[in-house]
């Protein structure tokens, strides 16, 4: 394994001071990663809060129980994919949370380990699973067995790439010749299927899009995240904020549809002159538009720069 970098929580100051968590109350980190945002929150309720802290990643919760031991029995970490949050929540005894704390991104431990397979810039095997141990097919499987059309529609819808079309041939051809086993073979065959000019002009390299399009379908990550938004917002108590930090636009969309749903009386169409849909305001969003990391922070950390955080409340029951 290549050794690690530091790890360094996106946003970190900024979610705080939106969460303000405060000794006795109960936290949800969603998605705790290294545990970075975590450490924050306890610091800041002077070790008095209760915290469930979620990952997928079981070499990330190790990293994260090591941080956070000083904490003892205040801190629950649990192995489980995020929509699953009411299942551990439930084993506690909890039924709302204070403040929920939620970042998307692929953590520094992932990208830097080349075993993982999540990256281009390092040789490894194309996995790009958050749990390896799962039973979910690797990237690899789908890779070297989807169709040119399935290929086509992964890379343009999950990654947004115009030359979708062309990756997903260009795939399909290079695997007649052998399986493609390894994330320097596709980033070299992905370069490749640009066009020399769109190339010289790219401001990232070629594979990044078609790399994120392989990640969010090997690990479901949409559609987890649009049923973590559905349920979490009954868990939230009278005041409870939620802090979701994305990294691509197509969660960026999901949180800001979710919290746009949540915080209108109701959902119907124009055309209906009276309401008959019952929908229930439940959220009022606190940052109208998305916020962006500080300019020294993405100075110090570059994986930083295309964080986005929003913010919602929950409202009081005389609120809604």
């Amino acid at each position: 394994m290549k050794e690690q970098c530091d790890h360094i929580p996106v946003m970190r100051n900024q979610v705080l001071d939106w969460i303000a968590p405060k000794p006795g109350g109960r936290y949800l980190d969603a998605t705790v990663g290294l545990g970075g945002h975590a450490i924050g929150l306890m610091e800041r309720a002077v070790g008095q809060a209760w915290l469930l802290g979620l990952d997928r990643d079981v070499q990330a919760l190790r990293r994260a129980q090591a941080q956070l031991t000083s904490f003892g029995q205040q801190v629950t970490l649990a192995q489980t994919s995020f929509q699953y949050f009411a299942l551990e929540a439930q084993k506690l005894g909890w039924d709302f949370f204070d403040g929920v704390i939620v970042d998307l991104g692929v953590s520094s431990l992932q990208l830097d380990s080349p075993e993982r397979g999540f990256s281009f810039l390092y040789d490894g095997p194309l996995d790009m699973r958050m749990d390896p141990g799962s039973g979910a097919p690797p990237a690899a499987q789908i890779v070297n067995t989807a169709s040119c059309e399935r290929l086509k529609k992964i890379i343009w819808e999950y990654g947004e790439e115009p030359m979708a079309g062309r990756i997903a041939r260009a795939i399909v051809s290079a695997r007649e010749q052998g399986w493609i086993e390894n994330t320097l073979a596709l980033a070299r065959i992905v370069e490749r299927a640009y066009p020399g000019k769109r190339r010289a002009l790219a401001r990232n390299h070629p594979a990044t899009k078609t790399f994120q399009a392989l990640r969010i379908e090997v690990n479901s990550e949409l559609q987890e995240l649009k049923n973590f938004l559905h349920d979490i917002i009954d868990y939230l108590s009278p005041g409870a904020r939620i802090a979701v930090i994305s990294f691509h636009s197509l969660e960026d969309r999901l949180v800001k549809h979710a919290f746009k749903r949540e915080s209108s009386a109701c959902l119907c169409p124009r055309e209906y002159p009276v309401c008959q849909c019952g929908h229930t305001r439940k959220l009022r969003i606190l940052t109208r538009k998305p916020l962006l990391p500080e300019a020294e922070e993405q100075q110090e950390n570059p994986r930083s720069r295309s964080a986005k955080l929003r913010v919602a409340e929950r409202l009081q029951e005389e609120q809604a």
